[in-house]
């Protein structure tokens, strides 16, 4: 019999294991009946959940920035989540009868869409959008679109002269005059319901609606917007159907291939699935759906099973090659991996849940759900697998390929195993050192945030990247947004102490690079008094005479100022909201409120879209070394239960650390930001990767107890669990690198980091950690045992 069979079926925790096992299999048909009950019931569950998503989950709602936006929301129509829909003709100018009621149909039918705010919605076509001139006679005005509009020639001469006189241009009319934009804030709940806004459901509307319906040769659509953004994710997203079937089937592929049983094959593609189920139907019943983040989370709980459910086959092949029964093997196994096996999904578990300390919404939702799932494989991987293998047996077509497979795997194992030796491990050693200093110094250039214009999220190519392009390209206001809210007391924010500071900070702000232009009331103000006085521009200024700027700003719109007249927005157009622009514009506001302290106002950031992405890289840059502290001390004391042992756990740990300090170096020269969509990849890959280390030290302990030498015994563990953490890593690795080609750029970006991290967590415990244990048996007359 093989030695394997001889070890005791005992430890530190006594008869524990054995005990279990027992009962496991006593009842096994009633388990195993139990188990696909619950699975229908949850494959019920999972058929009834619906994509998830909204504005406020994706920002950092108790940040200070987020929490003064939220407070002022109410009074910053148009500056915060919005939708733009602009309607371009390829056929001469927008002064068109055609393309006027073009205009008109197309803002009622926005107007009636459902989350839109209607008494915001701006359009040429809405009475909210004026014009204004001084005459002899004084101020006069009205809406752009003319009283008794017809459309005949005079009408539209008309329609064109208070468009130039609306101060519209570049802002919802088109520099060129070849399209206008209507502008659709929206609501948060859906008034009819008083649910969150279904943000897929607008988009599918905005596309049916408005797009499909009105667009034609001459007329193209562009729409922008986070609603806009969050639709087309969802839709991307839906994709992750087929990179999970192309997964599921490469792993089947390569199972077979590794084992060449199909029975073996089954068995750890059923549980490893059963567990997906098993995690959407929770989250249903949980009352919570899929957003576009959380929605690649089943795919990683299907990896996580596939690589346990591997070392538990490989196992069971084992000891039924030895010449033990079905049953007996399954239960032996169970007895031998079910400790690792729980420490190591113990580890994935804690550590996906350690994003919890991110306060964002989403990514705390993303560390419940994987969390959930990790703990779901505990049931279906360590349990349920053995119960099915037991039923199942292995093929006598697996047998004898296993004879096969060892004598040819020998030679590689018996090169590798070289590395627990003084000659291979110092030069290991070395090149380790070496990779650490250069991730150490790569690293460094890691920037927070987005590092490309449009919605990095999305490839550039995308239609919406293209309509953003064109915004850009087209409009002279950018829709890059940074609002500051400057405060005062009630009744005050006309008064000249607060309009000057005001006006001076304005100007402050105009000259940070990065910043196009700035707007508030002040230059209503300085407009209106530059108009009564025959527009003579050595007027257009700020007036000490409180009487001028009371008459002043009698006329300025609402939307810049509040009903108690306490807060005036300060709305900065920035070029871009890369992450560079967006440090530039808060330390400036920060230093400004430093160097030019002042009760007549008080400067509170911030709204808008870029505003609401710089809290958002606020958040992350200082929640990223915190979830890595936790997620590594997580792991670090589970393997110190486990192992009882700093030098073990050192060797467990230090290729894991080597791996994100590379991934770091990696994402910084691939110019890929530490953001929302990426962020919890380094908590996922640390997770994941510690897998591969328990189950070879595992090994490689039971070895050392039976009086093996380092290298010998290292060849025994690579003989049982190297080929298995091999074929793991190489398998996942390959599954998620078909992520590359999807659509969705951030899906790409976590397919290319986790395809990384799994070949290099894969890599470092096959070769790293025999070294550092033959280094810390260097220092020490024997490799530490419990």
């Amino acid at each position: 019999m093989n030695d394997h069979l001889q070890l005791p079926l005992t430890d530190a925790d006594g008869e524990l294991r054995p005990a279990l096992s027992r009962a496991l299999f006593r009842a096994r048909r009633s388990l195993m009946t139990l188990f696909a009950l619950v699975t229908v019931f949850f494959l019920w569950q999972t058929s009834q959940l619906q994509p998830d998503a909204s504005f406020e989950k994706m920002i950092p709602v108790s940040h200070p920035y987020i929490a003064n936006y939220l407070e002022s929301r109410a009074d910053l129509a148009g500056l915060g989540n919005v939708v733009r829909i602009i309607v371009e003709t390829r056929e001469g100018d927008i002064f068109t009868a055609e393309y006027q009621e073009l205009l008109k149909q197309i803002t009622d039918e926005v107007f009636y869409l459902n989350g839109v705010d209607r008494s915001a919605l701006q359009s040429l076509w809405t009475p909210n959008v004026r014009w204004q001139e001084v005459t002899e006679e004084g101020f006069v005005g009205g809406t752009v679109i003319p009283d008794g509009y017809d459309g005949g020639a005079r009408a539209l001469e008309q329609l064109r002269e208070n468009t130039l006189k609306s101060g519209q241009i570049g802002r919802i009319v088109a520099n060129d005059f070849q399209s206008a934009i209507i502008v659709a804030p929206l609501v948060e709940r859906d008034p009819t319901t008083g649910e969150r806004l279904d943000y897929h459901q607008l988009s599918a509307d905005l596309e049916r609606l408005v797009r499909d319906k009105y667009q034609s040769e001459n007329i193209s659509i562009h729409i922008t917007g986070f609603a806009k953004l969050v639709g087309d994710l969802i839709d991307g997203a839906t994709l992750v159907g087929l990179f999970f079937l192309i997964a599921f089937t490469i792993t089947g592929l390569t199972l077979f291939a590794y084992s060449h049983c199909w029975r073996l094959t089954f068995a750890s593609l059923l549980c490893s699935t059963v567990a997906v189920i098993w995690q959407l139907g929770l989250l249903r019943l949980m009352g919570k759906g899929l957003d576009p983040y959380s929605m690649l989370v089943p795919f990683l709980v299907f990896a996580v099973g596939i690589s346990h459910s591997v070392q538990i086959t490989n196992h069971f092949a084992h000891t039924t090659f030895s010449g033990l029964a079905r049953r007996e093997a399954a239960r032996l196994t169970f007895i031998r991996l079910s400790k690792p096996g729980f420490i190591a999904l113990l580890s994935d578990g804690v550590g996906f849940l350690t994003l919890y300390v991110i306060d964002i919404p989403v990514i705390q939702e993303l560390a419940l759900v994987a969390s959930t799932g990790i703990a779901v494989l505990i049931l279906t991987n360590l349990v349920l697998l053995p119960l099915v293998l037991s039923a199942t047996g292995i093929s006598r077509r697996c047998l004898a390929h296993r004879v096969v497979k060892d004598q040819s795997h020998f030679r590689h194992w018996q090169w590798l195993s070289r590395a627990a030796t003084a000659g291979p491990a110092r030069s290991i050693l070395v090149v380790g050192l070496v990779l650490l200093g250069v991730g150490l110094y790569f690293g460094q250039f890691q920037k927070i945030g987005d590092l490309d214009p449009g919605a990095p999220e999305l490839r550039p190519d995308s239609r919406y990247n293209q309509d953003n392009a064109y915004l850009a390209a087209h409009y002279s206001t950018s829709t890059d947004v940074f609002v500051v809210m400057a405060h005062t007391e009630p009744q005050q924010c006309g008064n000249y102490p607060f309009i000057s500071s005001v006006n001076f900070f304005e100007g402050y702000m105009s000259t940070v690079p990065g910043v196009q232009s700035a707007l508030s009331l002040v230059d209503v103000s300085k407009l209106v008094i530059m108009g009564m006085n025959e527009g003579n521009p050595l007027w257009f200024d700020v007036s000490r005479n409180q009487y001028i700027l009371n008459n002043s700003l009698a006329r300025a719109p609402s939307n810049l100022r509040n009903t108690d007249c306490s807060m005036a927005p300060v709305i900065l157009f920035l070029d871009d909201h890369r992450a560079d622009t967006l440090d530039g514009v808060v330390n400036a506001v920060e230093s400004f409120s430093a160097e030019y302290p002042t009760e007549a106002v008080d400067l509170r950031m911030a709204a808008g879209n870029a505003g609401v992405e710089a809290a958002t890289n606020i958040v992350i840059a200082q929640a990223q070394d915190r979830m890595l502290l936790w997620v590594y001390g997580v792991v670090i004391a589970l393997c110190l239960l486990n192992f009882r042992s700093l030098r073990i756990t050192a060797c467990i740990i230090i290729p894991l650390a080597l791996t994100s300090i590379l991934g770091q170096a990696l994402m910084a020269g691939l110019g890929i930001g530490v953001k929302v969509a990426t962020l919890p990849v380094i908590a996922l890959g640390v997770g994941i990767g510690v897998d591969y280390g328990i189950y070879i030290y595992s090994a490689l302990q039971q070895k050392l107890a039976d009086g093996y030498g380092l290298q010998e015994a290292y060849f025994e563990a690579l003989k049982s669990t190297g080929t298995a953490v091999a074929y793991t890593g190489l398998t996942l690795a390959v599954g998620v690198g078909t992520w590359i080609y999807s659509p969705i750029k951030f899906q790409a970006d976590m397919g290319l980091m986790l395809t990384f991290m799994f070949f290099w967590n894969m890599l470092g415990a096959l070769v790293l950690l025999p070294a550092l244990a033959w280094l810390m048996q260097s220092r020490k007359s024997a490799v530490p045992q419990n």
